[in-house]
């Protein structure tokens, strides 16, 4: 409806009863004669018309006086494309993380005002006020966060995985649901390998091209001298994998081995993880340390410690995040205990922990280890562990008999 149908026009008994200014007004017109209907455009520029429309709508009349009109000016058929892309941008910036701005890869968290985090972010900024002695806060509203405060928001995590995203080889939009399936398994240009990798052949590239490769490949014409200098090298670094299993099988074998973790009695089953407490040094800066309270194992008291980057000034600074612990003997020995010893992942905890055997040979003297890195993969795996209220882990001691 435009501004003239809107506007209802004044009555003419009311034009002849106005004042001088209204009858000379009503003259003016006369003398002009009758004057042709407005265009829309023109009707919004009309200087009688003192309550005009508001500027969006003056937009939108426009817009429809250059267009025809009413419906007859609508979208093109090229416009529907225009508006799902406008919506998806819209919903990239609604289910964003509010840390990294980043549509979420996996688990979103939310805090108790609604604002969303990422999995890797949400054990970040756990993480961050772990080792500034602080509470966590949520970055948008500063509400208290932490596990037992945050949620995750599974609708959210839905509509994500709905969401389009560019497959990495072939460059073209799938659901997210579907993307990581579609790069191992479907993907024509994705990054494979030569079937004669096993003998040495370097070769990778587009899948698309993997048979024409193959085809083509030398590695199955060459000599027998040559394959055996390929498999040598091949197996040099195989047994060094190799020699940490084989190590730990043997371990298995010793007669005194004693570990915390589930131990089974006649008929009873006691559990008694390593659990890593949180603790502040009294120095003018506090440094956050961990330290298990005392336990027992093959009858004898034992105390693990850890620190965050070897007692680093400000780790909260670096976005490197490292463990090293200590094995503390408190019992008196008769006789040097020597021992091999391991940590690994608690049953409950998804940390991954790379298992490593470290060697010592404990007095009375000299009951303390030197701080050995704990074997974890990455900075992401330690912040999971500096989220959590106190670390988990399951010691292994194998007890070297002369």
């Amino acid at each position: 409806m435009s501004a003239v149908e809107e506007r209802e026009p004044a009555p003419a008994a009311s034009s002849a009863a106005a004042g001088g200014g209204g009858a000379a007004a009503a003259a003016m017109m006369a003398a002009s004669g009758p004057s042709e209907p407005l265009h829309p455009a023109q009707e919004l520029n009309h200087p009688e018309l003192e309550e005009g429309p508001s500027s969006k709508k003056r937009a939108r009349l426009e817009a429809e006086s250059v267009g025809g009109g009413g419906s007859a000016g609508g979208a093109a058929p090229g416009a529907k494309p225009g508006v799902e892309h406008k919506l998806e941008e819209r919903l990239y910036s609604v289910l964003c993380c509010t840390v990294c701005l980043d549509l979420p890869k996996a688990s979103v968290y939310q805090c108790t005002n609604g604002h969303l985090m990422c999995a890797g972010c949400f054990i970040h900024l756990l993480a961050d006020a772990r080792l500034k002695e602080e509470q966590a806060t949520c970055p948008n509203c500063r509400c208290e966060i932490s596990k037992s405060l945050c949620c995750r928001n599974l609708a959210v995590e839905k509509a994500v995985s709905e969401l389009p995203s560019e497959c990495g080889f072939c460059l073209k939009p799938f659901p997210r649901s579907i993307l990581e399936r579609h790069q191992k398994e479907d993907c024509q240009d994705r990054v494979t390998l030569c079937k004669y990798k096993r003998i040495g052949c370097p070769w990778q590239g587009p899948f698309h091209e993997l048979t024409v490769h193959e085809g083509e490949c030398g590695h199955p014409t060459k000599t027998g001298n040559e394959l055996m200098e390929i498999l040598d090298e091949m197996d040099q670094n195989h047994k060094k994998e190799m020699q940490l299993y084989n190590s730990i099988f043997n371990l298995l074998s010793f007669e005194k081995i004693g570990y915390t973790g589930t131990d089974f009695c006649s008929q009873t089953c006691h559990k008694k993880e390593v659990q890593f407490r949180p603790y502040r040094t009294d120095d003018f800066i506090t440094r956050l340390y961990y330290e298990t309270p005392r336990f027992t194992v093959l009858n004898q008291t034992w105390v693990l410690k850890a620190r965050v980057n070897d007692s680093e000034r400000n780790p909260n600074l670096s976005c490197k995040r490292t463990l090293s612990f200590q094995l503390i003997l408190k019992s008196k020995v008769n006789s040097p205990m020597e021992c091999s010893f391991l940590l690994l992942k608690g049953p409950y905890d998804d940390v991954k922990i790379n298992p490593v055997i470290y060697h010592f040979a404990f007095t009375n003297e000299n009951n303390e280890t030197d701080y050995m890195p704990l074997p974890i993969i990455d900075s992401v795996e330690c912040n999971k562990l500096l989220a959590a209220k106190n670390i988990n882990l399951r010691l292994f001691i194998f007890q070297i008999q002369k």
